[in-house]
């Protein structure tokens, strides 16, 4: 099937996406504090089959392994993410040398194979003393953050010529805070919008550490996606318009335009002017994480409303997220919808105009059980094909991370859903490259000519 897949050009970056809580394991070692993850985890009914993070992959004593297993698929390019637990145990001050140190090692072993080192500073994983004295409800989290980011500029910048300082914020404000799906657990509703406005503080403050530091090209990682009504009446239209608000444009306006969609702003902590001259700092690109379209509806009472994740919402949201029906599925039950991927990124040009940076894909992926898994190879065709479709459109595109290298703990799902090119057997860590990563392989094999 690669042999006519859209040629992408010798200069399109090929890679791949871990982070760092779902591979690393070694939860205890090295001197790595507690994370929120570790705590959730702990907690009875969080997560599926009582899985944890605590070993995963394993990752963190068999990085050379995998380094390996990339370089054999031929990316150029790594997509990782720092345990700021692992870095700084406490969240601010002394950094424990061994825990960088592991770093150290990577992005080296890295280098050595002819890839190129992407690191995210923040995957969801707060530090669990920094979620004690309040988490990402307190202002005081971006100082916290900017530091971290210069620490991490200081040791790295001359190694590393890609990073993104956070990713997916609107899940962990919408998961991990507002409906308490994800850690750490809180339900706080719309009250939970300081933890946006946050974010992107620690994003713009996180920006400029890393620039001062000798860092490069330097964005973020920022799950988007088409929000569809379920219906042309006036409350679908209404309920659809306020989650594409809150899921896509929340996040996105305040880093490109400089401004909070309409109705924000007045409830967000505050200086917020001046925070926002922060959170716009230019920025080399902007990576989107995109999987599926939501469809969307007003209150119903009886929808199946489900998370993007597949985890139950809670009663009486404005909005209802609905299954949408007649397209294929992943093992996870997400739609296969190519065409909205083109439509996603048609929507940033049209929106932000000379405003929007170059562009990566930074996921892009799905979950499909087996060795032999055909279902992913056809997704990935398809949305290789829609992607291209967007950049022939004149949209620049400059690279695709495809989520994910290995099969990974998936935070409250477990062990039970598998997005890796690589199968592990998390009994004996045994990898196994899957028909995909042949195909993967193949693609990139073709795009270099």
């Amino acid at each position: 099937m690669t042999a006519d897949l859209p040629d992408f050009g010798p200069d399109f970056r090929w890679g791949v996406s871990t982070s760092a809580y779902q591979i690393e394991g070694a939860a205890t070692e090295g001197g790595r504090g507690p994370s929120v993850w570790d705590t959730f985890c702990a907690e009875p009914g969080r997560v599926l089959d009582s899985a944890t993070g605590a070993v995963a992959c394993d990752h963190y004593h068999r990085y050379a392994e995998d380094v390996a297993l990339m370089r054999e698929l031929g990316v150029d390019t790594y997509r990782f993410s720092f345990s700021w637990s692992r870095i700084q145990p406490s969240g601010r001050g002394a950094v424990n040398a061994e825990g960088i140190g592991f770093y150290d090692r990577l992005v080296d072993e890295l280098l050595a194979a002819g890839i190129q080192p992407a690191p995210t500073l923040f995957h969801w994983d707060t530090p669990q003393p920094v979620e004690d004295a309040g988490g990402w409800l307190q202002r005081d989290i971006a100082d916290r953050f900017a530091d971290y980011a210069a620490v991490l500029a200081e040791r790295f910048a001359d190694r590393v010529p890609l990073w993104m300082t956070i990713n997916e914020p609107v899940v962990l404000t919408m998961m991990g805070y507002a409906v308490g799906a994800h850690a750490p657990g809180r339900q706080l509703g719309f009250e939970a919008l300081p933890v946006a406005h946050h974010q992107l503080l620690a994003h713009g403050r996180a920006v400029q550490a890393l620039r001062a530091g000798g860092a490069r090209s330097i964005g973020l990682a920022s799950n988007h996606g088409p929000v569809w009504p379920a219906s042309d009446s006036v409350e679908d239209q209404e309920a659809a318009a306020l989650y594409d608000t809150l899921v896509n444009w929340l996040f996105a306006d305040p880093i490109l335009l400089g401004t909070y969609p309409a109705g924000f702003a007045e409830a967000m902590p505050g200086p917020v002017a001046e925070d926002l001259a922060i959170i716009s700092t230019p920025l080399d690109f902007f990576g989107i994480n995109h999987y599926a379209p939501t469809l969307v509806g007003a209150p119903s009472g009886n929808a199946d409303v489900t998370a993007t994740d597949g985890i139950p919402l809670p009663p009486g949201l404005p909005f209802e997220p609905r299954k949408l029906t007649g397209y294929p599925e992943t093992d996870f039950g997400w739609p296969v919808v190519p065409a909205a991927f083109t439509e996603i990124l048609q929507t940033f040009r049209t929106r932000y105009g000379d405003r929007l940076p170059p562009l990566y894909i930074t996921e892009n992926g799905c979950s499909v059980a087996g060795v032999d898994d055909q279902r992913r190879i056809d997704y990935l065709d398809g949305y290789l094909r829609a992607l291209k479709a967007a950049i022939d459109d004149g949209i620049d595109v400059r690279g695709y991370f495809q989520w994910t290298l290995l099969d990974n703990f998936e935070w409250a799902a477990g062990y039970s859903q598998r997005f890796g090119l690589v199968d592990v057997d998390f009994e004996t860590q045994k990898r196994t490259p899957k028909a995909s990563f042949a195909w993967y392989r193949d693609v990139i094999v073709k795009s270099r000519g």
